[in-house]
């Protein structure tokens, strides 16, 4: 019988972690993703209870209060946490189970974790990751370069996790998490 696993993915904003989880998740039956709560608005065409659980601030205090997260952390001026009982049912039911947190967050996992596999993906640049942001236009100019600034101090977080992993090509770089994911199970499974 085959194991769950734990797996914290991190990157700074504009990386491509979304992405890269959805052609992981085109690889690998058994990998799900934990929705994570947020007090952030939606962005147009999200969907509550699918990409995140949009709760009020008060909410989430009250989820925080009944240790009903993981973890959580402030994120450019919101709430971001992980719901606790997703991630065990998933682990106990043999799925590979992705937080993608930010690094705040992902710290306290990694302690309370141990033996959770932690993949930091990194921009080739900090000029391609501004690239990116731009061109997405999602967001305006001032969120932008707050985005780039808390991509700074996350990036000094990277040596903390177990694996680094470069979005330079998309192909190389689901290759190469798709590679440590197999190793990872066939150690926990041997």
């Amino acid at each position: 019988m085959n194991n769950g696993m734990l797996v914290v993915f991190s990157a700074p904003s504009g990386c491509g972690k979304d992405t890269v989880f959805k052609e992981l998740c085109k690889r690998h039956n058994n990998i799900v993703e934990s929705v994570s709560a947020t007090t952030r608005k939606p962005r147009k065409g999200e969907v509550n209870g699918v990409d995140y659980f949009f709760v009020s601030e008060e909410d989430f205090r009250h989820m925080i209060d009944n240790d009903g997260l993981l973890e959580y952390a402030m994120y450019n001026g919101n709430y971001y946490g992980t719901p606790v009982k997703g991630v065990n049912e998933s682990i106990r039911n043999g799925k590979i189970c992705f937080l993608i947190i930010e690094v705040q967050g992902a710290q306290r996992v990694m302690k309370l974790f141990p033996d959770c596999v932690s993949i930091f993906l990194v921009p080739p640049s900090e000029e391609i990751l501004a690239q990116r942001l731009y061109k997405r236009k999602t967001d305006n100019e001032q969120t932008i370069k707050s985005r780039l600034e808390i991509a700074k101090v996350e990036m000094t977080f990277k040596d903390n996790y177990t694996y680094t992993v470069v979005n330079d090509n998309l192909d190389v770089c689901v290759d190469t998490i798709d590679k440590i994911l197999c190793d990872e199970l066939k150690k926990r499974n041997a």
